[in-house]
């Protein structure tokens, strides 16, 4: 079967300014599926996915119809200083059965990150991140998952089983799916007043990393090596406060601003690691002038513009690009080890696997922050670390 057989064309007529597109805009730039589907043997670096799936979303039905509302607003920005090879694949249609949406889309991302293209998919309620998970599946390797949410998607026994996916719950399948070959888990942007103290509890006792809003606010950077240590990301549009992202029946008056959004978008794009991202919960029947609309699209280009300023710059190969410190901690033996590209500045620690934890490597790499080397200089062990060897064992 041909990834083809899984979309549905985009209708240009209904997104196309009335007098076309100038040629430095996106929509001259990126090879859309309105006749012929594109072709992924050519040198393609990104591909947006549609996705019209929403029987699952509670409380937001209509956001399936989001893919080319965004589109629209998408193609009428200018592309960057940079060469664009995006290709636009359409939209893949709900199928007989919530689950044979799932399966298309577990498909489709599959098979586009083995052919090194980055799926930008744009859909309908949050239980697609599962999809979207699904889709590393065979890909046997473990897989880093970042969520923007002002919830925990968990349902209200914590890991009790569900009997179905949904936007509301479906962390629980994604969280006990088998294979399991999920390693760790981040979210961002939850509001403690819609987190019960059980599913804190889960998130602690799994030893996740979870921010609350409050902690972020004015502090974006703490974000940025939680994402960059991420495989796949998704984004739910009701993590952004109403004001300014209105479009959502679930839409909270407390959230992300627009601005904060698209930095985290930026901070996607500029990893190396991240091979996915997926923007869900945009519902266009509640969209105010098209606002939100126009917001996601420029999520969408932040995540582009930081893809083709990504520094590759992932550790440790050559060497000399990069410079190694070493600190002791107060009352223990470890010695902890960080790396600083010197590309970027950006930062890594070395957390070692336990004795025969892994036959090949002698220590798992995990982005950090200069505070935690700060910390780490001072003799304290940076709380990242510990949650990470935990994780290790």
């Amino acid at each position: 079967m041909s990834l083809s057989d899984f979309f549905t064309p985009i209708d240009l007529k209904k997104i196309t300014p009335k007098n076309g597109y100038y040629t430095s805009q996106l929509g001259d730039r990126i090879e859309h599926h309105s006749v012929a589907f594109p072709d992924l043997e050519q040198k393609v670096d990104i591909a947006i996915v549609g996705v019209l799936e929403d029987r699952n979303a509670i409380g937001n039905p209509g956001c399936a119809l989001g893919p080319d509302y965004v589109r629209e607003k998408l193609y009428q920005l200018n592309e960057g200083a940079y060469n664009t090879k995006i290709v636009d694949l359409g939209n893949i249609a709900r199928g007989e059965k919530v689950t044979d949406t799932y399966i298309a889309l577990k498909t489709v991302v599959e098979e586009l990150i083995k052919k090194d293209i980055v799926p930008v998919i744009i859909g309908g309620g949050q239980d697609l991140t599962y999809a979207q998970y699904m889709g590393y599946e065979g890909l046997e390797q473990r897989v880093d998952v970042v969520v923007v949410d002002s919830h925990f998607d968990l349902d209200d026994d914590g890991l009790g089983a569900t009997i179905e996916t949904n936007s509301i719950a479906y962390l629980n399948k994604l969280f006990l799916h088998e294979p399991n070959y999920l390693f760790n888990f981040s979210n961002l942007g939850y509001q403690t007043y819609f987190a019960s103290q059980e599913s804190l509890r889960v998130m602690d006792k799994l030893y996740f990393d979870v921010h609350r809003l409050g902690e972020l606010t004015g502090n974006m950077a703490v974000t940025e090596p939680v994402i960059r240590n991420a495989d796949m990301l998704s984004f739910d549009m009701g993590a952004i406060r109403s004001s300014d992202a209105v479009a959502n029946a679930n839409a909270k008056p407390n959230g992300f601003y627009g601005q904060e959004a698209c930095q985290l978008c930026r901070y996607a794009g500029f990893s190396d690691k991240l091979t996915s991202i997926g923007f869900y919960e945009f519902n266009p029947a509640y969209d105010n002038n098209g606002q939100t609309a126009m917001l996601l699209s420029q999520m969408v280009w932040y995540f582009i513009d930081g893809f083709y300023n990504r520094k590759k710059d992932l550790p440790l190969n050559p060497k000399s690009q990069y410079l190694i410190y070493k600190t002791s901690l107060k009352h223990e033996e470890h010695e902890l080890v960080f790396v600083k590209s010197k590309k970027s500045d950006r930062w890594w620690m070395q957390v070692p696997y336990p004795t025969g934890g892994s036959k090949n490597e002698r220590f798992h790499l995990v982005p950090c922050r200069y505070d935690d080397y700060k910390m780490a200089r001072s003799g304290e062990m940076p709380d990242l670390w510990w949650r990470t060897f935990q994780k290790l064992t």
